[in-house]
């Protein structure tokens, strides 16, 4: 399977991005660094990657506009063809446009335990409020200062005598160590069971009235007391793909889908025409797309009371 295309965003000397890089080159690491960007052309970091093979941009902030600052670096890393971003020492505060952008698809390192010390000056603080631990929180970005969801937490004991630097090299260790297993993590998690399972529950266990239970050894949703409307295969039958199965019209539908795409869409055995199988271990998902298919799929079956509380719910 290819790895996963990552550009790190760095402002200083890059010792974190430094250790996503030498992790990167274990076979088993899923993921690739195809970029290093920075806002400060002589961050020290840039020199390194450059040295280790690693194509480089700097562009420094200094009398730029946030916005289009922003707007430089996202075309740099869109034309690096990269599939994520990690910050790793990025000193700047990203544009909600930015962040937008990169949703769920970019992660970051924070040097306290969050929702602890956010900003700076974290050892400080962790020492001074009498703390018997610091560390560091690998999360995803969102607009709000070190904020979203945590991927993973390393704490660090606080000594007697420690002092903010010397707390801050021990977990500075402790940085390297996370960082890499949070995003190898982060990078192949929409191609796990688990995860994607997850995903489809939630969404179809919004749709009203709808239950889950277990058939033919797959997760399958459907109206209290009622009709199927999707399942959940994961190497059923031993077909080696993980899907969702949702109602379709018929037959010709399912033929023009599967001519459409065969790499996401297949005819799903025993299942006959009136189903078709989504690949969702391509790693690409749309899930507002899904949420569709599933609510497509739960009218198919659903009672005429239900669809029509539906309706009326829509109507405003």
């Amino acid at each position: 399977m290819a790895k996963a295309r990552v550009a790190v965003l760095i402002s200083g000397s890059g010792t974190n991005m430094a250790a996503l890089l030498y992790a990167s080159r274990s076979l088993d690491c899923p993921y690739e660094i195809v970029l290093v960007a920075a806002n400060d052309p002589t961050a020290k970091g840039l020199r390194l990657a450059a040295a280790e093979g690693i194509p480089t941009f700097a562009l420094s902030h200094k009398g730029m506009a946030r916005a289009e600052h922003d707007a430089a670096m996202d075309a740099a890393i869109r034309e690096s063809g990269a599939q994520w971003v990690a910050l790793a020492g990025y000193m700047r505060i990203l544009t909600p446009d930015f962040v937008a952008q990169w949703e769920g698809r970019m992660v970051n390192i924070h040097p306290s335990l969050l929702p602890k010390y956010t900003g700076l000056h974290t050892h400080e603080r962790a020492i001074a409020a009498g703390d018997s631990h610091g560390g560091v929180t690998v999360h995803l970005v969102t607009a709000a200062l070190d904020d979203g969801p945590i991927l993973g937490q390393t704490p660090v004991a606080i000594l007697a005598d420690d002092t903010p630097d010397t707390l801050a090299a021990r977990v500075l260790i402790a940085e390297h160590q996370l960082y890499s297993r949070c995003l190898a993590d982060l990078v192949t998690r929409e191609t796990r069971p688990e995860w994607l399972l997850e995903r489809v529950r939630e969404r179809a266990l919004a749709l009203p009235e709808s239950d889950e239970t277990v058939s033919h050894g797959m997760a399958c949703f459907g109206i209290v007391k009622g009709k199927k409307f999707a399942y959940f295969s994961a190497d059923h039958h031993g077909d080696g793909r993980i899907a969702l199965l949702v109602k379709i019209s018929g037959a010709d539908e399912q033929a023009m889908l599967t001519e459409q795409d065969e790499e996401r869409y297949f005819r799903p055995a025993y299942f006959g025409d009136g189903w078709i199988g989504i690949r969702l271990d391509t790693g690409s998902n749309d899930w507002d797309a899904l949420s569709e298919w599933l609510a497509r799929s739960w009218r198919a079956v659903a009672p005429k009371k239900l669809t029509a509380l539906m309706d009326a719910a829509d109507s405003f």
